[in-house]
């Protein structure tokens, strides 16, 4: 068994903390770890069984946790403004918001409720309009942004001239480019938060590589039955080789959401081989989210795929 990896983290009591796609996996994990630093949680959940799973699951690792379930379908804009609503009219503000839910390379093309792209609509999407509804409680709680890409986003491209995969849809392709996207507003929101007085911090993390069910069998996605990518994850997570385990790769958004040293418009990720594994830590910003221009396009493409602004 791998020796476990941990990180401190200061007392989050009184701070309220909005994770997504926390009913397992890496999400469930950066839940647990804020919820043992005290931080009030808040986990909007597609799935309400899955979740109050999850819940007993935080409560028998902290009995003291205090967690509030909400529904939500992070492909349907309908759905993330519903939770918005709910969010402003209780009217308390957010000091840490992790953008952490994910869809992975269904092997046929998805359409979301709205007709996009199920990883699209998912990864990029409903996490942007997700912080575009919840920008009065996360200035007021002078929050931490953080968005969760993946290794994936150091890869391919975005698909600027088809975001939709709608003339060509590669699964692998499609994957990269809601990252990378992603990873682009989010270095964009760092920038206007401090050019506008905003008073929030947006970065980016990132987990390594670890068993979860990203690449498991999801039948309602066309996936029958587990990839071999995702078995052999497991073994070598067993032997605590060269990947990491959900416990660990969790600690670099709960690194970026709560050390004193974290900055806005960096990114984290485990810092061992390759950054598949291992302790987080600051690391360079992969090259296809570096760049200005980029950023900017990729916040005008947003808005207008959302067909709303992002910024007051």
């Amino acid at each position: 068994m791998p020796t476990p990896i941990d990180i401190p983290v200061p007392d989050l009591h009184g701070a309220r903390a909005v994770v997504t796609g926390a009913s397992d996996g890496v999400g469930f994990e950066i839940a647990a770890r804020l919820a043992r630093a005290g931080a009030e949680l808040v986990l909007p959940v597609r799935n309400p069984a899955k979740g109050e799973d999850a819940v007993a699951r935080l409560r028998e690792r902290t009995p003291s946790a205090a967690v509030e379930l909400l529904p939500v379908e992070l492909s349907s804009l309908a759905s993330v403004a519903d939770l918005t609503t709910r969010l402003n009219d209780d009217g308390r503000p957010i000091g840490i918001l992790i953008n952490n839910a994910g869809v992975m390379t269904p092997p046929e093309r998805v359409v979301s409720p709205d007709g996009f792209e199920l990883q699209l609509a998912t990864n990029h999407l409903g996490h942007v309009a997700l912080v575009a509804g919840l920008l009065p409680l996360l200035r007021a709680g002078d929050a931490r942004v953080v968005s969760q890409v993946s290794i994936a986003a150091d890869e391919r491209a975005v698909q600027w001239d088809d975001p939709n995969s709608e003339r060509n849809y590669h699964a692998m392709s499609a994957y990269s480019s809601s990252k990378i996207l992603l990873g682009l507003v989010a270095a964009e929101l760092d920038r206007r938060s401090r050019a506008a007085g905003w008073g929030m911090r947006s970065m980016l993390s990132h987990p390594g590589i670890t068993p979860t069910n990203l690449l498991a069998a999801q039948p309602g996605m066309g996936r029958a039955d587990d990839t071999r990518a995702v078995r052999v994850i497991r073994a070598l997570s067993r032997r605590g080789i060269l990947v990491g385990t959900p416990a660990s790769a969790a600690l670099p958004a709960a690194l970026a959401a709560t050390s004193p040293s974290a900055e806005g418009g960096r990114l984290y990720g485990p810092r061992g081989f390759r950054h598949l594994g291992g302790a987080p830590a600051e690391q360079k910003m992969y090259s296809r989210l570096t760049g200005v221009d980029d950023a900017r396009r990729a916040w005008e493409l947003t808005e207008r795929l959302l067909g709303m602004p992002i910024g007051l």
